[in-house]
């Protein structure tokens, strides 16, 4: 009698697992395995005028909680915490860093673009801090706040600097839709900093 209980509770919990993967609850796979999500950089922007800059762009700074690749979320008594059962494909301030790489490949609006890392010679390097990139469960909002350095390689002067800032309703704080939430967002501001920038190199 013990063997057949132990049988069919073990395939209980077999189907509740499966059920909760199924459905998103903790996006886990049954190894434990966290989702894994990715940003992505936005092909919408037009060309405009001759290229001609030479552009490089260092990786983000973050503070300590947004320097991983965990999903931050924060909650209504101002803590933060992160999203279970999900994560990003890489360290954000990393993945922030290629996409902004990719933004202005995909807009061919700059002379030459590169990270920091591969010693390109720029005229003109942008830096940035990662304020936010994060869910909002008060507000069911995903919000991604970038502040943004134009420096000049030959002043070593920084030529313009600002704060960039996106919103986008998230209905659920289930991983798919905090992660969709903030791709939208980070691209909003992707598209941003690439105007921002050409305006003034």
């Amino acid at each position: 009698m013990s063997g057949v209980r132990f049988a069919w509770m073990r395939q209980g919990l077999i189907a509740m697992v499966v059920s909760l993967a199924l459905t998103g609850c903790g996006s886990l796979d049954l190894a434990g395995t966290p989702a894994t999500f990715d940003l992505s950089a936005p092909r919408d922007l037009p060309p405009a005028g001759k290229p001609r800059a030479q552009l490089t762009i260092s990786e983000p700074s973050a503070l300590q909680a947004l320097d991983s690749n965990r999903i931050v979320v924060r909650t209504g008594d101002g803590q933060v915490t992160n999203l279970a059962g999900a994560q990003w494909a890489d360290r954000l301030p990393r993945l922030l860093q290629v996409r902004l790489v990719q933004s202005f490949e995909n807009a061919t609006r700059i002379g030459s673009v590169a990270r920091a890392e591969e010693k390109l010679a720029p005229d003109v390097a942008l830096t940035s801090d990662i304020r936010a990139v994060e869910s909002d469960s008060v507000s069911r909002l995903a919000v991604v706040e970038v502040s943004v350095k134009l420096i000049s390689e030959r002043s070593g002067r920084i030529g313009a600097a600002t704060v960039i800032r996106a919103t986008r309703p998230a209905s659920a704080l289930s991983p798919q839709a905090a992660s969709a939430a903030l791709d939208a967002a980070s691209q909003d501001v992707l598209r941003q900093i690439v105007a921002w920038t050409v305006d003034r190199v």
